[in-house]
Protein backbone atom coordinates (compact mmCIF):
# COMPACT_ATOMS: atom_id res chain seq x y z
CA UNK A 1 0.00 0.00 0.00
CA UNK A 2 2.79 2.41 0.96
CA UNK A 3 4.63 1.55 -2.25
CA UNK A 4 1.51 2.26 -4.30
CA UNK A 5 1.05 5.68 -2.67
CA UNK A 6 4.70 6.52 -3.26
CA UNK A 7 4.34 5.65 -6.96
CA UNK A 8 1.19 7.80 -7.20
CA UNK A 9 3.01 10.77 -5.64
CA UNK A 10 5.93 10.25 -8.02
CA UNK A 11 3.55 10.10 -10.99
CA UNK A 12 1.83 13.29 -9.91
CA UNK A 13 5.14 15.12 -9.47
CA UNK A 14 6.13 14.29 -13.03
CA UNK A 15 3.66 16.82 -14.37
CA UNK A 16 4.56 20.46 -14.85
CA UNK A 17 2.85 23.52 -13.42
CA UNK A 18 4.04 26.92 -14.57
CA UNK A 19 4.23 28.96 -11.36
CA UNK A 20 6.26 31.62 -13.20
CA UNK A 21 3.38 32.26 -15.60
CA UNK A 22 0.91 32.40 -12.71
CA UNK A 23 3.09 34.86 -10.78
CA UNK A 24 3.48 37.17 -13.79
CA UNK A 25 -0.28 37.21 -14.42
CA UNK A 26 -1.08 37.88 -10.76
CA UNK A 27 1.55 40.64 -10.65
CA UNK A 28 0.11 42.35 -13.74
CA UNK A 29 -3.41 41.96 -12.36
CA UNK A 30 -2.46 43.45 -8.98
CA UNK A 31 -0.50 46.25 -10.59
CA UNK A 32 -3.47 46.99 -12.83
CA UNK A 33 -5.79 47.34 -9.83
CA UNK A 34 -3.37 49.76 -8.15
CA UNK A 35 -3.08 51.86 -11.31
CA UNK A 36 -6.83 51.86 -11.94
CA UNK A 37 -7.40 53.31 -8.48
CA UNK A 38 -4.61 55.84 -8.93
CA UNK A 39 -5.83 56.91 -12.37
CA UNK A 40 -9.60 56.87 -11.83
CA UNK A 41 -10.09 58.01 -8.23
CA UNK A 42 -10.42 61.71 -9.11
CA UNK A 43 -12.97 61.19 -11.89
CA UNK A 44 -14.82 58.48 -9.93
CA UNK A 45 -15.19 60.77 -6.92
CA UNK A 46 -16.54 63.61 -9.08
CA UNK A 47 -18.99 61.49 -11.10
CA UNK A 48 -20.03 58.82 -8.60
CA UNK A 49 -19.10 60.17 -5.18
CA UNK A 50 -16.84 57.15 -4.59
CA UNK A 51 -13.13 57.31 -5.34
CA UNK A 52 -12.96 53.51 -5.48
CA UNK A 53 -15.92 53.11 -7.89
CA UNK A 54 -13.88 51.80 -10.84
CA UNK A 55 -11.57 49.82 -8.58
CA UNK A 56 -14.49 47.93 -7.00
CA UNK A 57 -15.97 47.03 -10.40
CA UNK A 58 -12.59 45.87 -11.72
CA UNK A 59 -11.92 43.92 -8.53
CA UNK A 60 -15.24 42.10 -8.90
CA UNK A 61 -14.50 41.20 -12.53
CA UNK A 62 -10.96 40.10 -11.62
CA UNK A 63 -12.29 37.84 -8.85
CA UNK A 64 -14.75 36.21 -11.24
CA UNK A 65 -12.00 35.81 -13.81
CA UNK A 66 -9.63 34.19 -11.30
CA UNK A 67 -12.31 31.67 -10.29
CA UNK A 68 -12.96 30.89 -13.97
CA UNK A 69 -9.21 30.62 -14.60
CA UNK A 70 -8.80 28.04 -11.83
CA UNK A 71 -11.76 26.01 -13.09
CA UNK A 72 -10.49 26.02 -16.68
CA UNK A 73 -6.93 25.22 -15.57
CA UNK A 74 -7.92 22.01 -13.75
CA UNK A 75 -10.06 20.71 -16.63
CA UNK A 76 -8.08 18.87 -19.36
CA UNK A 77 -7.92 21.27 -22.30
CA UNK A 78 -9.17 18.68 -24.81
CA UNK A 79 -12.55 18.90 -23.07
CA UNK A 80 -13.07 22.30 -24.70
CA UNK A 81 -12.34 21.01 -28.22
CA UNK A 82 -15.88 19.65 -28.50
CA UNK A 83 -17.22 23.20 -28.00
CA UNK A 84 -15.00 24.81 -30.67
CA UNK A 85 -17.67 25.11 -33.37
CA UNK A 86 -20.28 26.15 -30.82
CA UNK A 87 -17.94 28.90 -29.61
CA UNK A 88 -17.63 30.28 -33.15
CA UNK A 89 -21.41 30.26 -33.68
CA UNK A 90 -22.20 31.73 -30.27
CA UNK A 91 -19.68 34.51 -30.89
CA UNK A 92 -21.49 35.49 -34.08
CA UNK A 93 -24.91 35.36 -32.38
CA UNK A 94 -23.77 37.53 -29.46
CA UNK A 95 -22.33 40.13 -31.83
CA UNK A 96 -25.68 40.26 -33.66
CA UNK A 97 -27.49 40.68 -30.34
CA UNK A 98 -25.76 44.02 -29.83
CA UNK A 99 -28.37 45.61 -32.12
CA UNK A 100 -31.24 44.21 -30.01
CA UNK A 101 -32.64 45.85 -26.85
CA UNK A 102 -30.03 43.89 -24.88
CA UNK A 103 -27.32 46.00 -26.50
CA UNK A 104 -25.88 48.88 -24.49
CA UNK A 105 -24.33 52.05 -25.89
CA UNK A 106 -21.38 53.72 -24.17
CA UNK A 107 -19.64 56.86 -25.47
CA UNK A 108 -21.50 56.60 -28.79
CA UNK A 109 -20.46 52.98 -29.44
CA UNK A 110 -22.86 50.04 -29.12
CA UNK A 111 -20.44 47.27 -28.16
CA UNK A 112 -21.86 45.76 -24.98
CA UNK A 113 -24.63 43.38 -23.96
CA UNK A 114 -26.51 43.91 -20.73
CA UNK A 115 -27.35 40.44 -19.38
CA UNK A 116 -27.27 41.22 -15.69
CA UNK A 117 -23.62 42.10 -16.10
CA UNK A 118 -22.10 44.03 -18.98
CA UNK A 119 -20.33 41.78 -21.51
CA UNK A 120 -18.45 42.76 -24.65
CA UNK A 121 -19.08 40.14 -27.39
CA UNK A 122 -15.78 41.00 -29.10
CA UNK A 123 -13.90 39.56 -26.10
CA UNK A 124 -15.87 36.31 -26.36
CA UNK A 125 -15.15 36.24 -30.10
CA UNK A 126 -11.40 36.32 -29.44
CA UNK A 127 -11.59 33.27 -27.19
CA UNK A 128 -14.02 31.52 -29.55
CA UNK A 129 -11.69 32.12 -32.49
CA UNK A 130 -8.70 30.64 -30.64
CA UNK A 131 -10.64 27.47 -29.79
CA UNK A 132 -12.17 27.04 -33.23
CA UNK A 133 -8.99 27.63 -35.22
CA UNK A 134 -6.92 25.34 -32.97
CA UNK A 135 -9.42 22.54 -33.57
CA UNK A 136 -9.88 23.31 -37.28
CA UNK A 137 -6.15 23.48 -38.08
CA UNK A 138 -5.57 20.13 -36.33
CA UNK A 139 -8.30 18.53 -38.43
CA UNK A 140 -6.87 19.97 -41.65
CA UNK A 141 -3.56 18.18 -41.20
CA UNK A 142 -1.14 18.47 -44.11
CA UNK A 143 -3.72 20.11 -46.36
CA UNK A 144 -2.98 23.40 -44.59
CA UNK A 145 0.22 23.57 -46.63
CA UNK A 146 -1.73 24.03 -49.87
CA UNK A 147 -2.91 27.40 -51.15
CA UNK A 148 -6.51 26.28 -50.66
CA UNK A 149 -5.82 25.36 -47.05
CA UNK A 150 -4.05 28.67 -46.46
CA UNK A 151 -6.92 30.69 -47.92
CA UNK A 152 -9.51 28.63 -46.02
CA UNK A 153 -7.93 29.40 -42.65
CA UNK A 154 -7.59 33.08 -43.57
CA UNK A 155 -11.27 33.17 -44.57
CA UNK A 156 -12.54 31.68 -41.28
CA UNK A 157 -12.08 34.82 -39.14
CA UNK A 158 -13.29 37.15 -41.92
CA UNK A 159 -17.06 37.01 -41.09
CA UNK A 160 -16.46 37.54 -37.36
CA UNK A 161 -14.01 40.38 -38.04
CA UNK A 162 -16.48 42.05 -40.41
CA UNK A 163 -19.30 41.75 -37.86
CA UNK A 164 -17.17 43.12 -35.02
CA UNK A 165 -16.08 46.01 -37.21
CA UNK A 166 -19.40 46.96 -38.78
CA UNK A 167 -21.95 45.97 -36.13
CA UNK A 168 -20.07 47.00 -32.99
CA UNK A 169 -17.95 49.66 -34.71
CA UNK A 170 -14.83 48.13 -33.16
CA UNK A 171 -12.09 48.04 -35.77
CA UNK A 172 -9.32 47.44 -33.24
CA UNK A 173 -10.89 44.18 -31.97
CA UNK A 174 -11.44 43.06 -35.57
CA UNK A 175 -7.73 43.61 -36.27
CA UNK A 176 -6.77 41.66 -33.14
CA UNK A 177 -9.01 38.71 -34.06
CA UNK A 178 -7.53 38.59 -37.55
CA UNK A 179 -4.02 38.90 -36.10
CA UNK A 180 -4.67 35.93 -33.81
CA UNK A 181 -5.74 33.84 -36.80
CA UNK A 182 -2.72 34.93 -38.85
CA UNK A 183 -0.27 34.01 -36.08
CA UNK A 184 -1.86 30.58 -35.51
CA UNK A 185 -1.69 29.93 -39.25
CA UNK A 186 1.92 31.14 -39.39
CA UNK A 187 2.99 28.73 -36.65
CA UNK A 188 1.20 25.75 -38.18
CA UNK A 189 2.25 26.32 -41.80
CA UNK A 190 5.85 25.66 -42.89
CA UNK A 191 5.60 27.74 -46.08
CA UNK A 192 6.53 31.29 -45.10
CA UNK A 193 6.56 32.61 -48.68
CA UNK A 194 2.80 33.17 -48.56
CA UNK A 195 3.16 35.26 -45.42
CA UNK A 196 5.89 37.41 -46.92
CA UNK A 197 3.72 38.11 -49.98
CA UNK A 198 0.62 38.76 -47.86
CA UNK A 199 2.57 41.01 -45.48
CA UNK A 200 4.08 43.02 -48.31
CA UNK A 201 0.66 43.42 -49.92
CA UNK A 202 -0.82 44.51 -46.59
CA UNK A 203 1.87 47.13 -46.00
CA UNK A 204 1.47 48.45 -49.54
CA UNK A 205 -2.30 48.62 -49.07
CA UNK A 206 -2.02 50.55 -45.80
CA UNK A 207 0.50 52.95 -47.36
CA UNK A 208 -1.85 53.54 -50.30
CA UNK A 209 -4.77 54.26 -47.97
CA UNK A 210 -2.71 56.75 -45.92
CA UNK A 211 -1.53 58.44 -49.12
CA UNK A 212 -5.11 58.73 -50.34
CA UNK A 213 -6.32 60.16 -47.02
CA UNK A 214 -3.56 62.77 -46.89
CA UNK A 215 -4.25 63.95 -50.42
CA UNK A 216 -8.03 63.67 -50.54
CA UNK A 217 -9.23 64.52 -47.05
CA UNK A 218 -9.12 67.43 -44.67
CA UNK A 219 -10.44 68.17 -41.21
CA UNK A 220 -13.78 69.46 -42.47
CA UNK A 221 -14.89 66.65 -44.74
CA UNK A 222 -12.88 63.70 -43.43
CA UNK A 223 -14.76 60.70 -42.10
CA UNK A 224 -14.33 59.54 -38.50
CA UNK A 225 -11.42 57.18 -39.20
CA UNK A 226 -9.87 59.38 -41.89
CA UNK A 227 -9.75 62.19 -39.34
CA UNK A 228 -7.91 59.89 -36.95
CA UNK A 229 -5.22 59.25 -39.57
CA UNK A 230 -4.81 62.98 -40.20
CA UNK A 231 -4.58 63.63 -36.46
CA UNK A 232 -1.98 60.85 -36.17
CA UNK A 233 0.22 62.47 -38.81
CA UNK A 234 -0.07 65.96 -37.29
CA UNK A 235 -1.74 65.91 -33.86
CA UNK A 236 -0.94 69.56 -33.14
CA UNK A 237 -2.97 70.65 -36.17
CA UNK A 238 -6.02 68.95 -34.62
CA UNK A 239 -5.27 69.76 -30.99
CA UNK A 240 -8.86 70.76 -30.24
CA UNK A 241 -10.34 67.68 -31.92
CA UNK A 242 -9.04 64.24 -32.89
CA UNK A 243 -5.50 65.06 -31.82
CA UNK A 244 -6.41 66.17 -28.29
CA UNK A 245 -6.19 62.77 -26.59
CA UNK A 246 -2.93 61.91 -28.36
CA UNK A 247 -1.31 65.19 -27.37
CA UNK A 248 -2.35 64.83 -23.73
CA UNK A 249 -0.96 61.30 -23.75
CA UNK A 250 2.37 62.51 -25.11
CA UNK A 251 2.46 65.31 -22.53
CA UNK A 252 1.97 62.71 -19.79
CA UNK A 253 4.75 60.49 -21.13
CA UNK A 254 7.16 63.40 -21.57
CA UNK A 255 6.52 64.92 -18.14
CA UNK A 256 7.24 61.65 -16.33
CA UNK A 257 10.94 61.65 -17.06
CA UNK A 258 13.03 58.68 -15.98
CA UNK A 259 11.53 57.90 -12.58
CA UNK A 260 8.17 59.69 -12.80
CA UNK A 261 6.28 61.99 -10.47
CA UNK A 262 5.43 59.22 -8.04
CA UNK A 263 2.36 57.02 -7.72
CA UNK A 264 -0.73 59.25 -7.64
CA UNK A 265 1.20 62.30 -8.83
CA UNK A 266 -0.20 62.52 -12.36
CA UNK A 267 -1.66 65.81 -13.55
CA UNK A 268 -3.11 64.51 -16.83
CA UNK A 269 -5.55 62.21 -15.02
CA UNK A 270 -7.23 65.24 -13.43
CA UNK A 271 -9.68 65.66 -16.30
CA UNK A 272 -7.13 66.41 -19.04
CA UNK A 273 -6.66 62.96 -20.59
CA UNK A 274 -9.89 61.27 -21.76
CA UNK A 275 -10.26 57.52 -21.03
CA UNK A 276 -7.19 57.64 -18.79
CA UNK A 277 -8.13 54.45 -16.93
CA UNK A 278 -8.96 52.60 -20.14
CA UNK A 279 -6.96 52.84 -23.35
CA UNK A 280 -4.52 55.51 -22.14
CA UNK A 281 -3.48 54.02 -18.81
CA UNK A 282 0.05 53.33 -20.08
CA UNK A 283 0.66 57.08 -20.50
CA UNK A 284 -0.25 57.63 -16.83
CA UNK A 285 2.12 54.80 -15.88
CA UNK A 286 4.85 56.71 -17.73
CA UNK A 287 3.91 59.96 -15.99
CA UNK A 288 3.74 58.53 -12.46
CA UNK A 289 6.46 55.85 -12.64
CA UNK A 290 8.58 57.25 -15.48
CA UNK A 291 10.46 55.33 -18.13
CA UNK A 292 11.71 52.98 -15.42
CA UNK A 293 8.17 51.88 -14.56
CA UNK A 294 7.15 51.70 -18.23
CA UNK A 295 10.11 49.47 -19.13
CA UNK A 296 9.46 47.31 -16.07
CA UNK A 297 5.90 46.63 -17.22
CA UNK A 298 7.05 45.94 -20.78
CA UNK A 299 9.61 43.51 -19.34
CA UNK A 300 6.84 41.68 -17.47
CA UNK A 301 4.87 41.32 -20.70
CA UNK A 302 7.97 40.02 -22.48
CA UNK A 303 8.46 37.44 -19.72
CA UNK A 304 4.81 36.47 -20.12
CA UNK A 305 5.29 35.95 -23.87
CA UNK A 306 8.44 33.93 -23.16
CA UNK A 307 6.53 31.60 -20.82
CA UNK A 308 3.89 31.14 -23.52
CA UNK A 309 6.59 30.16 -25.99
CA UNK A 310 8.10 27.64 -23.55
CA UNK A 311 4.70 26.02 -22.93
CA UNK A 312 3.74 25.99 -26.63
CA UNK A 313 7.05 24.41 -27.68
CA UNK A 314 6.67 21.65 -25.05
CA UNK A 315 2.94 21.00 -25.40
CA UNK A 316 2.13 17.32 -25.83
CA UNK A 317 0.10 17.86 -29.03
CA UNK A 318 -0.64 20.39 -31.76
CA UNK A 319 -4.03 21.37 -30.35
CA UNK A 320 -2.50 22.41 -27.03
CA UNK A 321 0.34 24.27 -28.75
CA UNK A 322 -2.09 26.20 -30.96
CA UNK A 323 -4.24 27.17 -27.98
CA UNK A 324 -1.18 28.69 -26.31
CA UNK A 325 -0.08 30.39 -29.53
CA UNK A 326 -3.56 31.90 -29.92
CA UNK A 327 -3.53 33.31 -26.39
CA UNK A 328 0.03 34.54 -26.89
CA UNK A 329 -1.00 36.27 -30.12
CA UNK A 330 -4.00 37.90 -28.47
CA UNK A 331 -1.99 39.39 -25.60
CA UNK A 332 1.11 40.27 -27.64
CA UNK A 333 -0.83 42.04 -30.40
CA UNK A 334 -2.93 43.94 -27.89
CA UNK A 335 0.09 45.10 -25.88
CA UNK A 336 1.99 46.21 -28.99
CA UNK A 337 -0.99 48.09 -30.43
CA UNK A 338 -1.89 49.76 -27.13
CA UNK A 339 1.63 51.08 -26.57
CA UNK A 340 1.85 52.10 -30.23
CA UNK A 341 -1.39 54.12 -29.92
CA UNK A 342 -0.33 55.79 -26.66
CA UNK A 343 3.02 56.84 -28.17
CA UNK A 344 1.34 57.94 -31.46
CA UNK A 345 3.21 55.31 -33.45
CA UNK A 346 -0.08 54.32 -35.10
CA UNK A 347 -3.43 56.16 -35.39
CA UNK A 348 -5.50 56.37 -32.23
CA UNK A 349 -7.97 53.52 -31.80
CA UNK A 350 -9.55 51.95 -28.75
CA UNK A 351 -7.23 49.17 -27.53
CA UNK A 352 -6.87 48.31 -23.85
CA UNK A 353 -3.66 47.18 -22.12
CA UNK A 354 -4.16 43.54 -21.03
CA UNK A 355 -4.69 42.98 -17.27
CA UNK A 356 -4.02 46.66 -16.52
CA UNK A 357 -6.64 48.78 -18.29
CA UNK A 358 -10.12 49.09 -16.80
CA UNK A 359 -12.57 46.70 -18.42
CA UNK A 360 -14.49 43.84 -16.83
CA UNK A 361 -15.09 41.72 -19.95
CA UNK A 362 -11.49 42.04 -21.05
CA UNK A 363 -9.93 40.92 -17.77
CA UNK A 364 -12.41 38.05 -17.27
CA UNK A 365 -11.82 36.48 -20.68
CA UNK A 366 -8.08 37.09 -20.55
CA UNK A 367 -7.96 35.13 -17.29
CA UNK A 368 -10.02 32.34 -18.86
CA UNK A 369 -7.44 32.20 -21.66
CA UNK A 370 -4.66 32.00 -19.06
CA UNK A 371 -6.58 29.08 -17.55
CA UNK A 372 -6.38 27.31 -20.92
CA UNK A 373 -2.63 27.90 -21.07
CA UNK A 374 -2.17 26.54 -17.53
CA UNK A 375 -4.22 23.49 -18.51
CA UNK A 376 -1.91 22.88 -21.47
CA UNK A 377 1.10 23.35 -19.18
CA UNK A 378 -0.27 20.74 -16.76
CA UNK A 379 -0.17 18.21 -19.57
CA UNK A 380 3.59 18.61 -19.97
CA UNK A 381 5.77 15.99 -18.26
CA UNK A 382 8.86 17.31 -16.50
CA UNK A 383 11.05 14.74 -18.26
CA UNK A 384 10.03 16.32 -21.60
CA UNK A 385 11.26 19.81 -20.63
Amino acid sequence: MAGTRRKERQGQSEYFFDYSLLFIVLFLLGFGLVMIYSVSSYEANLENGDAAFYLKKQLFSSALGLVAMIVVAVIPYHFWERFATLGYVVSAILILMVVTPLGREVNGARRWLNVGISIQPAEIAKLGMILFLASFICKMGRSIRSLKGFLTVIAIPAPICAMVWKITDNLSSAIIIFGIAALMLFVSSPDYKKFVIAGAAGIAGVAAIVYYIVNAANAENASFRFARVLAWLDPEAYASGRGFQTLQSLYAIGSGGVFGKGLGGSMQKLGFLPEAQNDMIFSIICEELGLFGAFAIMLMFMLLIWRFMIIASNAKDLFGALLVVGVMGHIAIQVILNIAVVTNTIPNTGISLPFISYGGSSVMFLLIEIGLVLSVARGIRLKDL
